[in-house]
């Protein structure tokens, strides 16, 4: 017989493909820190080798445990990370130099990644199974509630360009809403995989469109006050929108209905015409960017449209190929380094360059995408959907908002701006989505092999322990009645003297007429 051909294809692991990706990805950030220094003051940056030596060693470290804890993994995400990290460190360190003040603000920012890596190592080798994450679900979300609150504490919260998103321990200061995001994607996921079948009820039709019903609102309805409440309490208009997207994004994944995001568009529509009317730092940016060009909203301190204004010249001024790493003026844009760094990037590296990042993001979106549509399970599916939107939303809102085509919200670009709180969540959420795409990818005959284990809910261990334990009791009663049926012939054959044999009724008269012994033997041993 032949084989069947498909049996033999195994996925291969490309890792030498990452390894390859990895390297070009640090020669391309060390090069663009090298090209900061020449453009800025005419010389190669003294540390260059350093800075090298420590994007190589943990771009390697990374690459390593992947290997060997999770070789099946997309061989893209690594690469794209790290690139896009460096090109923020040379970026920072091209800000700086443009400072009065030299902060070394690179080196901070390369601390902060050293750390998002470590977190991201540790989640490789300690999370075994993605799965397991759908344990906590309720546990995420009541932890996330937790982190969003903190900022809100007296003496612990602090208050940043009228934002109220950060706590401050000593000289150190984190915003806790970053992690929140991936704790909220965790419990969206297991609460959608779990509760899907009541939001798909069918509810009424209108204008051709089936909505759900009403008493299914709830989860939304929730999902939107929360919202709300970041944006009143902590005065953060990007967080809000984030969380609110993720969720309704999430939703429709999960459903399929298409109704869910026309009922998502439509509170995010009420609730952003209130909110600029009731709270003067949503009017104040959604006046700036409406009339972002008038002397009135330029000259207006605070909550003019003079960072937006200045932001859009300098990525004029770099046109489609850009001034040149160092070249440029970033640093008359308020904070080039952090939350108009995409602009500033637009200015040295031109539309081109902006474009080679857009598509960077998108690679890392669509290998998500990819992803979830390879697992075997609705967690996964939605777990891996919800980070890569995460992600792709936090860059659509960033962009548009530098770009004029939304206004405003606060919020930074993933890998690239400075932040170590940022930084830290995006590298655990690319840990994740290595640890996912390690499972939608290893073949079946390898679950078992103590890489990667199958994991089955208490319900249906309970359910397959039952039944077995049922199957056995069913079989030790039919083995209890053979054995009692054997016995009563047994029995019934002694008593009457009847012969012992195997043989017919013709067989047994032939056998008497020819007075041969009674046997169960056949005629060889008969003779003998």
């Amino acid at each position: 017989m032949s084989a069947n051909p498909n049996q033999g294809a195994r996925p291969r692991p490309y890792r030498l493909a990452e390894l390859g990706l990895l390297i070009l990805a640090i020669a391309v950030s060390t090069s663009a820190y090298a090209l900061v220094g020449l453009g800025t003051e005419d010389t190669i940056p003294a540390n260059v080798y350093q800075y090298a030596a420590w994007l190589a060693a943990l771009g390697l470290i990374i690459h390593i445990v992947v290997w060997w804890k999770a070789k099946y993994a997309d061989p893209v995400l690594v690469p794209i990370a790290v690139l896009l990290n460096g090109l923020g460190l040379a970026m920072i360190y091209r800000v700086d130099l443009g400072r009065d003040e030299y902060q070394n603000s690179g080196v901070t920012q390369l601390i902060w990644m050293t750390l998002g890596v470590a977190l991201a190592v540790g989640i490789i080798i300690f999370l075994g199974d993605h799965r397991w994450l759908r344990r906590y679900t309720f546990l995420s979300g009541f932890a996330a509630l937790i982190f969003l609150m903190l900022p809100l504490i007296p003496g612990l919260g602090k208050t940043v360009n009228g934002a109220r998103i950060w706590i401050g321990v000593g000289p150190m200061s984190f915003q806790p809403g970053e992690i929140a995001k991936i704790l909220l994607a965790i419990f969206f996921a297991g609460y959608l995989v779990s509760y899907r079948d009541q939001l798909v009820l069918a509810g009424p039709k209108i204008l051709g469109i089936r909505f759900p019903r009403l008493r299914d609102f709830g989860p939304i309805i929730i999902a939107w006050v929360a919202s709300v409440g970041i944006l009143v309490f902590e005065r953060d208009l990007g967080t809000s929108l984030l969380f609110f997207g993720l969720f309704v994004a999430m939703l429709y994944v999960a459903t399929s209905k298409v109704s869910w995001i026309i009922l998502g568009l439509g509170f995010f529509a009420v609730g952003a015409v209130a909110a600029t009317f009731l709270f003067s730092h949503v009017g104040q940016r959604v006046d700036g960017w409406l009339n972002a060009l008038t002397a009135e909203e330029y000259n207006k301190t605070p909550g003019g449209s003079y960072q937006l204004v200045q932001g859009l010249f300098g990525m004029s001024n770099g046109g489609l190929t850009g001034t040149g790493l160092g070249e440029g003026r970033p640093n008359m844009v308020p904070y080039a380094e952090s939350d108009f760094i995409y602009a500033s990037l637009g200015e040295e590296l031109g539309m081109a360059g902006l474009f080679v990042i857009l598509l960077c993001y998108l690679f890392i979106f669509q290998r998500g995408i990819k992803t979830a549509q390879q697992l075997r399970d609705g967690f996964g599916t939605l777990l891996a959907t919800g980070l890569s939107f995460t992600i792709a939303l936090q860059v659509f809102v960033v962009v548009g908002g530098v770009t004029r085509l939304i206004p405003l919200t606060g919020l930074t670009t993933p890998f690239l701006a400075q932040g170590g709180s940022s930084l830290i969540a995006n590298w655990m959420i690319i840990a994740l989505l290595l640890r996912i795409s390690d499972n939608a990818r290893r073949p079946v005959e390898e679950f078992h092999t103590g890489v990667l284990k199958i994991t089955e809910d208490p319900d249906d261990a309970t359910a397959s322990a039952r039944a077995t334990g049922n199957r056995n009791d069913t079989k030790r009663v039919e083995g209890a009645r053979e054995h009692a049926a054997g016995n009563l012939a047994t029995d019934r054959a002694t008593s009457d003297d009847a012969p012992t044999t195997n043989l017919g009724a013709a067989d047994l008269e032939a056998n008497r007429s020819d007075e041969g012994p009674t046997t169960n033997l056949g005629t060889t041993g008969g003779e003998r």
